[in-house]
């Protein structure tokens, strides 16, 4: 029975699914679904609905760690537009609040992650508390 239990934590890590032993914050946002799941050391803890990359843009596939946290951001691209609790995770690519609300949960950006801004400010507590090296941020189809 314990080999087989040491079978699934080895699985599950190289899944790259976030296990119990992870002391930290994982964003899973599925492009699909247009959803985010948030594990906090390693227990499912919030599910949001997102928007990403609308069709003639893309939002990067790929696993990430922030490099940048700014509280309150202004596109320097999209005319100023505001950009609450931006987690930065790829180039000018973050996850960060949006005013424009009814259009959560299909695609509606020019690439970055955007959430309701009430759930911005609370991921970004979330990785400003564990820090930036223990948050991963995952991205797929």
């Amino acid at each position: 029975m314990r080999r087989f239990l040491v079978l699934i934590v080895i699985l599950a890590a190289a899944a790259g699914l976030p296990g119990t032993a992870f002391a930290g914050v994982v964003a899973q946002i599925d492009l699909s679904s247009q959803r985010m799941h948030v594990f906090v050391n390693g227990k499912p803890t919030y599910t949001w609905k997102v928007s990403t990359a609308r069709p003639g843009y893309r939002t990067p596939i790929g696993t990430y760690k922030p490099y940048n946290l700014v509280r309150f951001h202004r596109s320097t691209i999209y005319h100023g537009s505001p950009m609450p609790h931006s987690i930065f995770f790829k180039g000018g690519y973050a996850i960060h609040g949006s005013y424009e609300t009814k259009h959560l949960g299909r695609p509606a950006s020019h690439g970055c992650v955007r959430l309701h801004p009430s759930n911005a400010a609370r991921l970004y507590g979330l990785v400003q508390k564990h820090g930036k090296s223990n948050t991963t941020i995952r991205i797929t189809r």
